[in-house]
């Protein structure tokens, strides 16, 4: 998950990605996402899955569940533990 503040609003998005450092990249260039665009974006969780299939259902439950997005975003800070999948 990566979080963007402009103009005093906070934003995250979530993706799937298999190159991290690219993604992140393209995002801050605009040439990510639509959604991504105009924003100086950061990481603020990240996590490995052993195949594509476990990544996209987790990226799906982050999408949906805005209180876990939620807990991300204020505790960016903290080591969290937070089962996805």
């Amino acid at each position: 998950m990566i979080k963007s503040i402009k103009h005093g609003k906070m934003k995250t998005y979530v993706g799937y990605t298999i190159d991290l450092k690219k993604r992140l990249y393209a995002h801050n260039s605009g040439k990510g996402a639509k959604s991504t665009k105009g924003r100086h974006w950061r990481i603020i969780f990240k996590k490995a899955y052993k195949n594509k299939s476990l990544a996209l259902k987790a990226e799906y439950y982050l999408k949906t569940n805005y209180s876990i997005r939620n807990k991300i975003r204020s505790n960016m800070h903290l080591n969290l533990k937070i089962k996805l999948i």
